[in-house]
């Protein structure tokens, strides 16, 4: 499991801190569904329907929507492959946790590096995700952080609820 980062640790610089925090989050995604009978991966425990690969599977997307295509502006394939056609979550079959798994450390990679070459006062660019008032970095860490600690507490339910395991 990933060492939470704890606030005396010395660190100040609030780039370097969404950094470690997104790392931290990502790291204990996985974490959490590795410990899940491979079975409950593609199980929804929950009244929404989701299933825990589903969740890495957006978190994903929403971190290339918010960085890549949001931030830098670049064009992203299929932005929204997290929405299915029944207009929630959806991975297919071929996906497994590890190619997952893959994919979500190498966007935060990409965030990362993105964080680290940027301000924390830069504007996002138009054209890509937004066509006016982009929101400036900062605002977009905030925006991702908040979905990771949101999605990370889902997963501490399910697992909960799967085999009894708590989470922080």
């Amino acid at each position: 499991m990933a060492d939470f980062p704890e606030p005396q640790d010395g660190r100040t610089d609030p780039a370097e801190l969404f950094c470690v925090y997104l790392d931290y989050f990502r790291q204990t995604v996985v974490d959490r569904l590795t410990v899940l009978p491979v079975a409950s991966l593609r199980t929804s425990t929950l009244p929404s329907g989701w299933t825990p690969l589903e969740l890495v599977s957006h978190l994903v997307h929403m971190e290339r929507r918010w960085l890549v295509w949001g931030f830098l502006g670049e064009v992203v394939d299929d932005p929204w492959g997290d929405n299915g056609p029944v207009g929630r979550w959806e991975v297919d079959a071929s996906q497994a946790l590890p190619a997952l798994a893959a994919q979500l450390r190498a966007v935060g990679d990409r965030t990362t590096r993105i964080i680290r070459q940027a301000t924390l006062a830069d504007r996002a660019r138009v054209g890509g995700r937004f066509t006016d008032a982009p929101p400036t970095l900062e605002r977009i860490c905030f925006h991702v952080l908040q979905e990771y600690a949101r999605h990370v507490g889902h997963l501490d339910v399910v697992l909960e609820l799967t085999d009894g395991a708590v989470g922080e």
